[in-house]
């Protein structure tokens, strides 16, 4: 079922060049894999690697790829947390139109049940757990020892931040972001484009656009869509 996983072209570009990226190169050269370039839309933005030549947006990757006449042996990672999950996913479906392999990425310590669904473009960070016939849309980010429980079903874009827990069968709607150490009890819902800050503890379905924190998690605004 994800066959997909780890399994990586031998050259890989990264977009987005700062604290995510560090995260996920070292996870790509484990497999043998080397990153070749970065892409990020900040200008003036200091590289994130001494090795790797930054670019700035898409005009950067424009030029850039010119010299890559077989793109289907290029890979590509995102590295761009939430609430951007909607610009990885617009990302991920551009840099498909253009060849370009999506990359999905499990440090060597994650843990994914055999029936669990892991979607293109997703990244899996050291400690995380999908347990079984939970399943991950694409471009989704469990971070460094979040865990995603049974029967859970994460659509497009969505990032649980280091320590999140969601407990069995919640779901999360497009480019929700369960924060640092927030907990998600059984069978809740989670809006598209929430947020649910750190350490909160989700006791009740949460509305798209919606911000909650706390114990137990109340509502404090609505949220931006991108």
């Amino acid at each position: 079922m994800n066959e997909h996983v780890n399994r990586l072209p031998p050259e890989i570009i990264l977009w987005g060049g700062t604290g995510q990226a560090k995260v996920v190169r070292p996870i790509i050269e484990h497999y043998g894999s080397k990153v070749v370039a970065v892409f990020d839309n900040t200008p003036n933005l200091p590289p994130p690697f001494p090795d790797v030549p930054l670019y700035v947006g898409w005009a950067g990757f424009q030029e850039w790829i010119q010299g890559y006449p077989h793109r289907a042996e290029i890979g590509f990672c995102i590295a761009i947390g939430n609430p951007h999950g909607r610009v990885r996913v617009r990302l991920h479906e551009r840099l498909m139109a253009e060849g370009l392999q999506a990359v999905t990425l499990a440090h060597p310590s994650a843990q994914i049940a055999p029936n669990a669904s892991i979607g293109e473009g997703c990244q899996l960070m050291a400690g995380a757990i999908v347990n079984p016939e939970a399943r991950l849309g694409r471009q989704c980010i469990i971070n460094t020892k979040a865990s995603v429980d049974h029967e859970c079903v994460l659509d497009d874009g969505v990032e649980l931040a280091p320590g999140a827990t969601l407990c069995g069968i919640v779901h999360l709607g497009i480019n929700a972001w369960i924060c640092t150490g927030a907990t998600v009890l059984p069978r809740i819902s989670i809006g598209a484009d929430a947020i649910v800050g750190a350490g909160a503890v989700v006791i009740r379905d949460v509305p798209p656009g919606v911000s909650v924190v706390g114990v137990p998690a109340e509502r404090i605004l609505h949220t931006k869509e991108n």
